[in-house]
């Protein structure tokens, strides 16, 4: 996991960062489970996007996601960092599997 202190986070090209949500600590039956118990979260806030993958015509090819929207993403995928104490994720859009609406 990198550290990144006092910046604010620009992605790049089709990156996107999120903050991933916390996971359930118990179960419906009211049994709470430990940290290694835990299945990792794939649920997360969108916190920045970047301004889009640039297409082989020189334009920009706009995300589908834009800053506020919760979204699930693929196991395993992105890389951590941690900005004044708090952990990101940075993420290709593609690895963005859909948008949660309420």
């Amino acid at each position: 996991m990198s550290t990144v202190t006092s910046a604010k986070l620009k992605p790049l090209a089709d990156k996107v960062v999120v903050k991933i949500l916390d996971s359930e600590e118990k179960t419906k039956g009211g049994i709470f489970l430990p940290d290694t118990a835990k299945e990792k979260p794939q649920q997360a806030k969108v916190i920045a996007v970047g301004p889009g993958k640039t297409l082989d015509d020189g334009k920009k090819s706009p995300l589908d996601v834009k800053e506020g929207d919760i979204v699930l993403f693929a196991k395993y995928s992105g890389t951590e960092v941690k900005i004044d104490g708090v952990e990101y994720l940075v993420i290709s859009e593609k690895d963005i599997l859909a948008v949660v609406e309420a």
